[in-house]
């Protein structure tokens, strides 16, 4: 049976040019991935295609064993990583990479982000988890899958749901978001490199600060995805 991938092309195009257009990338520093779960494939840019050359036919589609089904160009060099998070995290929709400048200082710094303030705790009540650098076994194995595998194992190590931590850094490397769809996993990577660079700001201000204490954190986030929110207009 044929596929007509047209829309979900669209999709991960106009996913993919708000990475230069949010400043979260330069020249080919990022990817996106939209997920079609029914059909079992996702579609993602194509490795080392400027964001000014890029056009939606462009777009690779990729099934879930990282295997081209359609498109002239070859995948993102991040396409296996992609895999394994659509195979581990049975909900998300879309998948975000970039080298953002914020985010990947924390990340070669090998420190999670702590939740300092509301602005973080609007999105998630956790600090933003930080893998370790990959043993150099997993290095000289497949190196993409293996980053994937290194964001799904950090998450049942520290049993963090990613439905509710929608972000990681990865040590040495940098952060990957994810989310419902394409839109939201966007979102997430503006959202990350903005509580990034202030909590950067936090820590040159006042290196002794304390996380944000419970009873805020739980009322900032609570009023957006709690049972009773009530934030925006419902």
């Amino acid at each position: 049976m044929e596929h007509n991938y047209r829309e979900l092309k669209r999709e991960c195009f106009e996913a993919n040019m708000e990475i230069p257009r949010r400043r979260l990338a330069i020249y080919t520093w990022g990817n996106v991935s939209v997920f079609d779960r029914d059909a079992g494939v996702f579609a993602i840019k194509p490795s080392g295609v400027s964001y000014d050359e890029m056009g939606a036919d462009d777009i690779v589609i990729v099934d879930l064993e990282g295997k081209t089904v359609e498109g002239r160009l070859k995948p993102s060099s991040d396409t296996l990583t992609h895999m394994v998070l659509y195979n581990n995290f049975d909900k998300i929709g879309g998948v975000v990479h970039t080298h953002s400048p914020y985010a990947v200082g924390w990340a070669q710094a090998l420190t999670p982000l702590v939740i300092y303030g509301t602005t973080h705790a609007d999105h998630t009540v956790q600090d933003v988890p930080c893998t370790p650098p990959m043993s150099d076994d997993q290095i000289r194995k497949n190196y993409e899958e293996q980053t994937g595998w290194q964001i799904v194992n950090h998450f049942h190590r520290k049993q963090l749901n990613p439905h509710e931590v929608e972000m990681v850094l990865v040590g040495s490397h940098g952060p990957f978001t994810w989310g419902t769809t394409a839109a939201k996993a966007v979102y997430n990577a503006v959202v990350l490199e903005e509580i990034a660079k202030m909590a950067l700001f936090t820590r040159l201000v006042n290196p002794d600060v304390d996380r944000l204490k419970k009873t805020l954190r739980d009322k900032h986030y609570e009023r957006k995805h709690g049972p009773g929110a009530y934030y925006g207009q419902q």
